[in-house]
């Protein structure tokens, strides 16, 4: 068990924020310890959503602030699509949080992919890969980076990021950053991080609720199959929690655990 992901469940979408916002503190604070900085990178769906009831509310003491300055935030992944348009995870993230951090505070620095190469996907995954070599250290002296954190969601069907059950991209073990043409779910032109890139981070959180999620969450804590989700957990173990509402894990059989830092 000690090894395993960790799966925490609430009761309330609002208990479920403030252990994430510890969660997402104390790996900022480990990142900022480590080197000065808090790389981070986000997922869209309903996870900008939370992660906004997380984190825009004031802090409550010294050790309960979130330091916007010192963050770095990177895109798990993205639609080739303009970034005002509806399907971008950056618009999303941007209209659920960026824009309502007050106005008196350094922002984070964001890295929105470059769109001016959105009509060729390898090279618009190359270039965002280029972004992260500059980020994080030159090619040849890391096989890959290491985020001081992931924060994902969990698609009805097992897929994060815009890695998807039985294809072919999750055998991907060179590139950092891979394009998809064929994602089942619209568009189906994207970039992501690929599997080693994600299971390498310092720690994984998936945020997934609601009762739609519950069948899904038994295949990939009960059976695995091989589904995204829990090739994550199988590659992350015990780095890896996930924050989940009581609906969400409603007769899962996999030790649920309370919340605690």
């Amino acid at each position: 068990m000690a090894h395993q992901a960790n799966l925490y469940p609430f009761p309330s979408i609002s208990s479920l924020a403030l252990a994430l916002r510890a969660y997402v503190i104390q790996c900022q604070e480990a990142g900022i310890a480590r080197h000065d900085v808090f790389k981070v990178a986000v997922s869209g769906g309903s996870l900008p959503k939370t992660l906004a009831a997380a984190l825009l509310s004031p802090p409550s003491s010294e050790a309960d602030t979130v330091k916007w300055e010192k963050w770095e935030i990177f895109f798990a992944d993205e639609r080739a699509v303009p970034l005002d348009h509806e399907d971008s995870n950056y618009a999303l993230l941007k209209a659920e949080l960026l824009d309502k951090i007050p106005s008196n505070v350094t922002p984070p620095t964001v890295n929105p992919i470059d769109t001016q190469y959105l009509d060729d996907t390898q090279e618009l995954a190359d270039q965002y890969e280029q972004m992260l070599v500059k980020s994080f250290a030159s090619r040849d002296s890391v096989k890959l980076p290491i985020f001081d954190l992931v924060l994902l969601g969990c698609g009805p069907d097992g897929h994060t990021c815009s890695l998807f059950p039985g294809h072919e991209l999750l055998r991907e073990t060179s590139a950092w950053v891979a394009p998809i043409e064929d994602s089942p779910k619209p568009p189906p032109r994207r970039i992501t991080l690929t599997l080693p890139v994600v299971t390498h981070a310092v720690r994984v959180a998936f945020v997934a609720t609601g009762g739609g999620k519950k069948d899904i969450m038994k295949q990939i804590f009960e059976e695995g199959e091989g589904l995204p989700c829990a090739l994550v957990n199988e590659g992350t173990r015990e780095r890896c929690s996930w924050f989940v509402d009581n609906a969400a894990v409603e007769g899962v059989s996999y030790p649920k655990r309370p919340f605690s830092l």
